[in-house]
């Protein structure tokens, strides 16, 4: 069969002396983000040809059989077909109804049926590259001058000590025999389109459609497929994939070449001398690879009024998760075994979407923007921060890893994530406020977009012995970055510097004692105070009964305490009944706001505080605090908008800590 053979000089692929150099792709902002581009190209294209293999149209035209057979010539060769290495640059042409920057991008790729990959990309200045000789997995950032490979014969974790991975590589196959992929012209329509000039070559246009029958049958995508085809040799030189509902994505192959195999030593990793390489578990990095990738084009649905729906849509022991007006609203009683079992059985799902996207997308993700392996610097951290983690919670954990199905290494580690927030934070009251009413507000800024928004949920906790209390958080966490309890004290943070002081307890952790044990104010203070606590953290916290406020600066060694009307040098702007936590700009913003409204705030004009630009682009959540009635009110971001924009959905602590079934809940 006749395939293409263009000059790709020079040619400088893995294994050879140079190491390649990227082409321009697509600038994120998010730092976890820049490692899933290195499978995008792949997956931009293998699936394509995946389609055009199954869409074929009734007695098709000889160009497009032709053209079918060059796809399967590279993505399902024939047994015993001497091995062929692709290669090709991908550009993306067009891209409707996608992120608009994508256009024009391109990545370098190369494949060798089975399992054999080589991908390229640039982002934001770095050259991010990927591939595999078929049992081990590698990634590189050239910047950075940082490598992983993952392999299948070392641990996974610390505690694996003896125990390898084991993970195996699949090949990288189409989901249909190569028999039935022939039979697709018979199961499709198409459409002959005027030719088209691409790269300089005349190209015939051909759109197919699987018929509906062929659809269900064979379970094919609901998409037209459009590819180029290069007249004389029927090579593919384009091709474009719609979903009928604005969406579609149009990429070219420059350059694309079949050429005699490579050698084995050009799928390996090409790291120059001075590269730092880490050799991991193979597993961690192949379920980065789905983990970083869901979180392309995902939306969070904007909800809607408010209509006073609720119902019950789970239960396990003395927990339950009810759905009111839209929102997750999880219910957990008992010890710590119980509540972590309830948890854990009731959110499965989530705690297991948390895991993959926590760890393996966003974990593994920022390994290449800092330049060190991720789950060595958490394991490291976890080391020092567990013996000052109390019992209790730590079986609380253990109980979620089993019912949920997670190793307790994974729930454990997870939990430490909190560690790293941002944010705002208000406590207005007295003077500042109509009528005098507290008001204590929240703004979580960190991280929008990978894959937290799914699993807000309004988590009310009774454990035995202790305070009863709600953890504005999300599905699969334990610790708390924002909270209020039945004694009318509510706690919020923000992060500063100080990463790498482990030796203490998890911040998340130490909120949730405040929770947990304060009756007051005073008490809470005095919680946070004795700590041990980590890193750098400012925190505001609010009494409800003797409507009171402060906020707390903290490191391992310092502790400062701010009360309402007092001024520092980091928060100069101080005004009676009022304490104002934030940073540069946005704290100057909030305490304009606060000046301007002063006297006059409600509940409304005190939740506008928390919109840009006092909140961040990154916020992921804002919550309202009415200590004093245990009222509060909580909006998480969508596909849209920062959370501070959306629609606050409005709660109260003593109804929701009423039996279930009694009038007024």
């Amino acid at each position: 069969m006749g395939w293409w053979k263009c000059d790709l000089s020079p040619k400088r692929w893995p294994g050879q002396n140079t190491v390649p150099r990227g082409i321009g792709f697509i600038e994120m902002k998010a730092i976890h983000t820049q490692a899933l581009f290195f499978l995008l190209a792949l997956v931009l294209c293998t699936p394509a040809m995946r389609v055009q293999a199954q869409a074929a149209p009734t007695a098709p035209p000889p160009t497009l059989a032709a053209a079918v057979q060059h796809v399967l010539s590279v993505v399902s060769p024939e047994a015993g077909a001497e091995a062929r290495t692709f290669s090709t640059t991908l550009k993306v042409v067009k891209a409707e109804g996608l992120p608009k920057e994508l256009v024009g991008k391109e990545a370098r790729i190369a494949y060798q049926a089975p399992d054999r990959f080589f991908l390229e990309v640039e982002v934001k200045g770095d050259t991010l590259s990927a591939g595999s000789d078929g049992v081990k997995l590698w990634m590189r950032s050239a910047k950075k001058k940082f490598a992983l490979v993952g392999s299948p014969d070392v641990p996974r974790f610390r505690t694996d000590t003896g125990k390898v991975d084991g993970t195996k590589l699949p090949p990288i196959k189409v989901p249909v025999a190569r028999e039935q992929m022939m039979l697709m012209p018979l199961l499709c329509t198409v459409e002959t389109k005027a030719d088209e000039v691409v790269q300089g070559e005349a190209c015939s246009v051909l759109t197919l459609v699987p018929r509906p029958e062929a659809q269900k049958s064979m379970k094919l995508p609901d998409v037209a497929v459009t590819f180029w085809v290069r007249k004389g040799d029927a090579v593919p030189l384009r091709f474009g994939v719609a979903d009928g509902k604005g969406k579609e994505v149009v990429v070219e192959l420059v350059n694309p070449d079949l050429e005699p195999a490579w050698a084995d030593s050009q799928w390996k990793l090409p790291a120059a001398d001075d590269d730092r390489v880490e050799t991991v578990a193979l597993s961690h990095l192949t379920r980065f690879i789905p983990a970083a990738l869901s979180s392309l084009g995902q939306k969070i649905p904007t909800l809607g009024p408010v209509t006073g729906e609720r119902r019950v849509v789970a239960r396990h022991g003395k927990g339950r998760l009810e759905v009111r007006d839209g929102t997750q609203v999880l219910f957990l009683k008992g010890t710590p075994e119980e509540i972590g079992e309830q948890h854990g059985t009731i959110m499965k799902k989530e705690v297991r979407f948390l895991v993959d996207r926590i760890l393996y997308g966003v974990g593994v993700g920022s390994s290449f923007a800092k330049g060190t392996w991720f789950f060595g610097e958490i394991e490291s951290a976890q080391a020092r921060l567990q013996p000052f983690v109390s019992e209790a919670h730590l079986r609380e954990m253990d109980a979620l890893a089993a019912a949920s199905g997670v190793r307790v290494e994974e729930a454990r580690l997870a939990n430490f994530f909190p560690e790293l927030f941002h944010c705002s934070g208000f406590a207005i009251y007295g003077d500042a406020t109509a009528g005098g009413r507290m008001y204590h507000g929240r703004v979580l800024d960190y991280m929008k977009g990978v894959g937290l928004e799914q699993n807000a949920c309004v988590i009310v906790m009774q454990p035995e012995g202790a305070h009863a209390w709600v953890n504005l958080g999300y599905a699969g966490f334990l610790g708390t970055v924002t909270a209020m309890n039945e004694k009318q004290i509510a706690i919020g943070e923000m992060g500063g510097k100080g990463e790498g002081n482990w030796d203490g307890k998890p911040m998340a952790q130490l909120m949730r004692e405040v929770m947990e044990q304060a009756d007051t104010l005073d008490e809470a203070v005095e919680i946070m105070r004795r700590g041990p606590r980590t890193c750098e953290y400012y925190y505001v916290i609010s009494d409800g009964k003797t409507k009171r406020a402060v906020g707390i600066a903290a490191t391992p060694t310092t502790f400062e305490t701010i009360w309402a009307g007092d001024t520092h040098p980091k928060l100069p702007h101080a005004m009676k009944d009022t304490v104002l936590m934030s940073a540069g700009d946005r704290y100057e913003a909030l305490t304009e706001r606060v000046k301007q409204g002063y006297g006059k705030f409600e509940m409304e004009t005190a939740r506008d505080l928390m919109t840009r630009p006092v909140c961040m682009t990154s916020n992921i959540q804002s919550v309202l605090f009415a200590p004093e009635t245990l009222d509060f009110w909580v909006a998480n971001a969508d596909g849209e908008n920062v959370a501070s924009h959306t629609r606050y959905t409005h709660y109260n602590l003593k109804e929701l800590l009423q039996p279930e079934g009694v009038a007024g809940e």
